[in-house]
Formats: C-alpha cells, structure tokens, sequence
C-alpha cells in the first residue's frame, strides 16, 4: 500500500490594513527577485519563477462582456459585472471585465524541506480587479450602494474577498510524504475545493454559476467560502482520500465555528467525493436601505455608511457528492455531474450586543445589531443545486466547456405567505437555472483567449424584486498566466 500527498491551499488570516498595497507591493517585489536570479530554461521547460523553493504565481485575465440586463460595473466586487441574473441588474450594460475565466490574482508559495519526510508549506495569496487595480472587495461593493435605490445600484454582491492584504490565501503547515498534508490559517473550505475540482466551467466567473456565486461553494453564504482561524488536514491512500477542517470561534468577526469532511476516491477514468459542512452564526451581509441609511446614526452612533453593512445571521449545513467520468472517443470528453443540498436555519445562539453598537464581520465592516435579522427561517430554507455539464479538447491548443446549473428554493415562508410559489416574497418556492458554453484557445502555456455565453432566468421566489427575470451575457476576454 503507497500513501501519497495531496496538496491544500489553506492560509493564515490577516486583517485588512493601511499597509495592504506595501504588503502586495512585497509580495511582487519578492517573486521578481527570485526569478530575476532564476536560471534560463529552455523552450519547453520549466518556466516557474522559483528560487530556493519559493514560487511566484499568478493570473491576469480582463475581457469584454454584455450583459442584455445588467448593472454599472464595480471597481471593487470580483466578477465587475454580473453576467448571470441578480437584483440590481437594471439596463444593457457592455464593459471591460475583470476574471471571466478564472480570478485574477498574485500568489507566493513556498516549500522547505526538513528532511526525506516532511516539508513546511506556506502560501500567501491575493486577489485583485485588474481593470481598477483595487483588491477585490464584495463588502465594498456593498457599501457604495447603501442608501441607493436598486435601479440605480452598481454590481456589488457579498464576498469571502472583503479588501484583506491576503484576501484569497494565507496559510503554513507540514506536508508529509506519507501522512498528508495539514495547514493552518485562511483556506478554502472542502466544499469549495470540491466545486473547484468539478465544475465543468472551472469556476469561470463569466460563465459559472457556482464559479461566480460564493453562496454554494460556501455552504449557503459567500464569506463562508474560505475561513480564517481553521485547520485542514488531507491525505490519499492509494485511490482513497479524505479530508477534514475545523475553524475556531472567530476573531475577525466572520463565522463563528465550522467544521467539515470529505470522503473520495478515483480510478484511471472517474473521480467521485462525498462532503459535509457545518457553519454556527454564518453571516450574510447586503447593502443598507434608505431607511437603514438614515436610522444609522440613532442605531450605532459609532458606525459609518462607509464601513457599515446590513446582515443575516443563520446556522448553515451542506452535503454534497460531486463526480467525473472521462469518456474515451475520437477526442475524450470529461462528463462532470453534481448534488447539493443546503439548509439554513435560525442561529440556535443568536448574536447579542450592546443597544447601539455592532457586529464586526470579514474584512472589518460592520453591523449594527439593529440591522441584523437573526429570524429570518423560522421555516428552514433548503436549497437544492446541480449542475451536469462537459470539457472536450477539440485539439491540442482548443477546448470547449458546456454547462447546466439548476437551484432550487423551498417555500420557507410564513404568515400570510406560507407555501407560496409566487414571486410575492423571497420566501416562496422557486428556480434559478444557468446555461452556458465557452471556447478556451490556448496560444502557448502563459496565454489562453476565450469566448463564451452564460443565459440565465429566475422564477418565483427567486424573482421577487427582481428589476428584471432574466439575462443573456456573452464575454470574450484574454488570461495570462505566470
């Protein structure tokens, strides 16, 4: 029997600081001084920018998008614009976008070897919007729209990326040949790993549902895609892995406690992995109403429309089984397929503070306790998603992507709305489905072009105070990889 190490991306929580542009600054400043010492490899070698074990990495990807119901693009939410059906979308909107492909970002990772068994890993990680040159910031986004109608609101949309030095990635551990790989820090969750591995758009935010929604990679809430304060074990024996996390009560003020696991294994031509999350006082935050705006100084007189959010407290659990199947013909085609099933309930230990003070959540924004509804599924809100989809390498250099994503939403809602399949309340019964399809031409191994489209539709629940139910949004744009 043969165990073999599988990799992690989990990293350490830094809060985000004055400093976070000097810190990126490094970041870069590090990794071009080692590969400015780096040997010269030949055409067709290893390229990396590593020296004395540490690598320089990074994605750089900005496209052209419209949107035929869409929102003015943000400077600070990850995606730009929204190129599935939300809210806000409120008019034809045609911009230059960040990430459709894949989040652009810069990493530096590294590992150090402390004898034939084991290693120190460490990786650092931050995600960026090349079109403003900002960190990517979903909390952010949420804040320019506070107070503003929805018709006039710009893209903007919770995130686990919320402005922090590190935002993507910040972790340390010990990496064994044979016993696994465990990291301490802020990492993904399993989850999210799991939807990273088989998601046939590869988690393109222009084509991707579960790629450009946090919400189901998370567990039922975007912040909840990658946890601070955690530990992540993995491990591989032979075709068997497994793996576990657990995040400790917070301190920078995003999810409480969480744990999670997975169970897979994988032959010559299929994969298939089993997961389970839990999340205690898991945060959902939203932009301010008008009404929220000017209540905010008699609410919290500390607080600032600047930094201040408004937010949904619940108690979250997930399952998933996520697989693959390479099917073997003229060219091999890769059958992805998906179930998942998320669960809100209300926070069996709801938050408390003080009258006229507020909740930290990720990224140091803030809630006011007055702004917080910790009753929102007094009914659990169960969502249930898939997706189906396809990757074929039509050549060498060409790759088509086909995918299908379907949510479907429980009637949770009570009172006068109980059970009901309308679009009269969010709570009622209701589906977002997705379709998508996208052409990747790689021109060498830094540089891949794309053109694609993701047609999406709401009904029911799902649409209520929606400006609009649906939205075709065609994206082309250029990735470059280092």
């Amino acid at each position: 029997m043969e165990l073999s190490l599988v990799s992690s991306s989990g990293l350490f929580r830094v809060s985000k600081a004055s400093h976070t542009v000097a810190l990126l600054g490094t970041t870069l400043w590090l990794g071009l001084a080692s590969g400015a010492q780096a040997q010269s490899v030949p055409s067709g070698g290893d390229d990396s920018l590593t020296f004395h074990g540490i690598t320089l990495s990074g994605i750089i990807d900005v496209g052209v998008q419209h949107d035929s119901h869409g929102a003015p693009e943000s400077d600070y939410y990850p995606a730009g614009t929204n190129s599935f059906i939300t809210k806000q979308n409120n008019r034809p909107i045609t911009a230059v976008v960040p990430s459709g492909l894949g989040q652009s970002k810069v990493a530096l990772a590294g590992k150090e070897p402390v004898d034939d068994e084991f290693a120190g890993v460490f990786k650092l990680e931050t995600a960026f919007n090349p079109t403003s040159g900002n960190l990517s910031d979903g909390p952010k986004a949420l804040t320019i729209n506070n107070g503003v109608a929805l018709a006039s609101q710009t893209m903007a949309s919770d995130s686990s990326y919320a402005g922090q030095a590190f935002n993507s990635a910040a972790y340390v551990g010990i990496a064994s040949k044979h016993f696994g790989t465990i990291t301490f820090g802020r990492q993904t969750n399993l989850l999210a790993d799991g939807v990273g591995l088989y998601d046939p758009m590869a988690l393109a935010l222009a084509f991707s549902i579960i790629g450009y929604s946090g919400v189901y990679a998370g567990g039922g809430n975007t912040e909840d895609r990658r946890f601070d304060d955690s530990v992540k074990y993995l491990v591989q024996v032979d075709h068997v892995r497994a793996g576990a996390l657990y995040k400790f009560t917070q301190y920078s003020g995003e999810a409480k406690t969480a744990y999670g696991f997975e169970l897979g294994a994988s032959t010559a031509n299929g994969s298939i992995d089993v997961y389970y999350q839990k999340v205690t006082a898991a945060v959902s935050a939203a932009s301010l109403s008008a009404a929220q705006v000017g209540a905010l100084m008699t609410a919290c007189p500390g607080c600032s429309v600047g930094t201040s959010l408004a937010g949904t407290i619940s108690d979250n659990q997930a399952f998933s089984v996520m697989g693959s199947y390479v099917v073997k013909l003229v060219r091999p085609i890769k059958l992805f397929g998906a179930y998942e099933h998320i669960e809100y309930k209300n926070p069996a230990t709801p938050l408390s503070g003080a009258t006229g003070t507020a909740y930290s959540t990720i990224g140091g924004y803030t809630i006011p306790y007055a702004d917080l509804n910790q009753t929102a599924y007094t009914n659990p809100k169960k969502l249930q998603v898939f997706w189906l989809g396809a990757q074929v390498a039509v050549t060498t250099r060409l790759a088509l992507r086909l995918a299908y994503y379907n949510v479907h939403q429980n009637s949770y809602a009570t009172g006068t709305h109980t059970g009901c399949t309308t679009s009269a309340s969010s709570g009622c019964s209701g589906d977002l489905q997705a379709l998508s399809a996208a052409a990747v031409f790689g021109v060498n191994r830094h540089i891949d072009v794309y053109a694609g489209f993701m047609a999406s539709n709401v009904t029911n629940g799902f649409a209520s105070d929606y400006l609009f139910t649906n939205e075709f949004a065609p994206t082309a744009g250029l990735r470059l990889k280092f």
